[in-house]
């Protein structure tokens, strides 16, 4: 569907990258004073890598594509994938399809749902899929834990970790994360304890990964429901379709209108500063900069992306 434009020749994927990140490494170092750009004052704006990892089996990379980063909210992706994979449409009972429209920790909507979270990429919804991933018996476990799910599509072991959040997520802080998960336990919306939850909940958000490995990671959600070497994977067929419909709308929290508007295509960020996003059926992309939106998306790998796509021609809307 998607395809580099015509200029006459054909456009190299290397060279557009190679450009993205000349041009993201000038509005670092002269950005501070465009309008857009104002809220990056503080924060060292040199920090940037990209990877694109086509269906055709192409790693492109440039900047800090080996810098290696907490993954945070991006683990919703893949946690949804592995209770999908267990339950199918049965977790849709539980957990939502809507954009949220309230921030993404809010308990006043999760209250006003009585317990039940609008999508799985609001902290809400991503405690209850992982209160799901926990009640998968050990037939449904081809895959025991999200880090496995990851070494899997990676092709790579013994993935990063970051200790500091699975102490603070899991043990001293996270007090919103509990209230939220207590809350949805008290409208008989959570089957495990508390703890239990936030203990994996904490877990996932540690996994650290470059994104040469994000991109990597991503590669199955460019297929329908194919594994990233390419099996037959008929028993979880559309699984990527309907993961990729819900980063689409939901992915950038509030800001995914305007994100979808300016790249077009399915994403999901973590406030790491990454973004994983899906050009279905040509490549998966993940991009980094650790400089913050109001809305907790990275404004450099925005920026990015929406070059990226313009220039290569992707987009899920033609």
């Amino acid at each position: 569907m998607a395809k580099a434009k015509d200029r006459g020749e054909p456009v190299r994927l290397k060279d557009v990258v190679d450009d993205i990140v000349a041009q993201i490494d000038v509005i670092a170092r002269f950005g501070q004073s465009t309008g857009r750009l104002d809220a990056m004052k503080d924060v060292e704006f040199g920090r940037f890598g990209i990877a694109v990892a086509t269906v055709g089996g192409e790693v492109v990379t440039g900047g800090a594509a080996e810098t290696p980063i907490p993954i945070q909210s991006i683990f919703k992706v893949f946690s949804l994938t592995l209770a999908l994979r267990a339950f199918g449409d049965e977790i849709w009972k539980r957990v939502g399809r809507e954009p949220s429209g309230d921030p993404f920790n809010s308990i006043i909507d999760l209250e006003r749902m009585k317990g039940i979270p609008r999508n799985p990429f609001i902290n809400a919804g991503a405690l209850v899929i992982c209160d799901i991933v926990l009640d998968r018996d050990q037939k449904q476990r081809e895959f025991a834990t999200v880090r496995d799910f990851l070494e899997h599509q990676i092709g790579e072991k013994k993935l990063g970790r970051v200790e500091e959040i699975v102490k603070q997520d899991g043990e001293t802080s996270g007090f919103q994360n509990r209230a939220l998960a207590n809350l949805a336990k008290g409208f008989g919306n959570l089957h495990h304890e508390v703890e239990d939850v936030m203990k994996l909940y904490a877990e996932q958000c540690a996994i650290e990964l470059t994104v040469r490995q994000l991109a990597l990671a991503g590669r199955y959600l460019i297929h329908d429901g194919d594994d990233a070497g390419g099996e037959d994977s008929s028993p979880h067929a559309r699984i990527s379709r309907r993961v990729n419909a819900i980063m689409l709308t939901c992915g950038q929290y509030d800001g995914s209108g305007d994100f979808a508007f300016r790249v077009g295509l399915p994403a999901k960020s973590g406030v790491s500063g990454a973004i994983l996003a899906i050009v279905p059926d040509v490549a998966s992309v993940a991009v980094w900069s650790p400089g913050l939106d109001d809305n907790g998306n990275s404004l450099l790998g925005t920026l990015a992306l929406e070059r990226l796509t313009e220039e290569m021609g992707w987009s899920v809307f033609g």
